[in-house]
């Protein structure tokens, strides 16, 4: 039997407390945008001003302007988050570098990155096995890498 195997597109979902926020965070993390509001509303605020007060930034989407990356959705939920992600991003902002250009990379991204919110939680220094790294948190503390 011939494989019907295809590559799927897929959403990255984020469970949070403000998702209008936490979208916002990671367009700047990612370079992605923001959609153009609905149609009938010329701005977001709008058209969350129009919506009933439960359901105001109940969720909130952000893309890849180019179409390439996968669409990130983000969900308000009751629950704060409790323990450690079991699925995280990696941001790779050292690909293809090594040693101390690879981790100048990491750096300066981080010191981009925490004016914005996001948490240094640890850095990783290269061994031999692995390449240096960064762990951070997010503004609702997900962890996620700068790889």
């Amino acid at each position: 039997m011939a494989s019907t195997a295809s590559i799927r597109q897929v959403q990255i979902t984020f469970d949070c407390a403000s998702p209008q926020r936490v979208a916002r965070f990671w367009c700047e993390v990612l370079g992605y945008v923001v959609p153009p509001p609905p149609q009938g509303f010329d701005t977001w605020d709008a058209y969350e001003q129009s919506r009933p007060p439960e359901k105001r930034d109940s969720g909130f989407v952000c893309q890849d302007p180019n179409g390439m990356g996968p669409r990130m959705y983000f969900q308000r939920v009751p629950e704060g988050k409790v323990v450690k992600n079991r699925v995280h991003l990696c941001v790779r902002v050292g690909t293809g570098l090594v040693g101390a250009e690879r981790l100048a990379a990491l750096e300066a991204e981080r010191d981009r990155l925490v004016p914005l919110g996001a948490e240094c939680e640890r850095v990783l220094l290269a061994d031999e096995q692995n390449e240096s790294c960064i762990v951070m948190r997010d503004i609702e503390g997900n962890e996620f890498c700068l790889d």
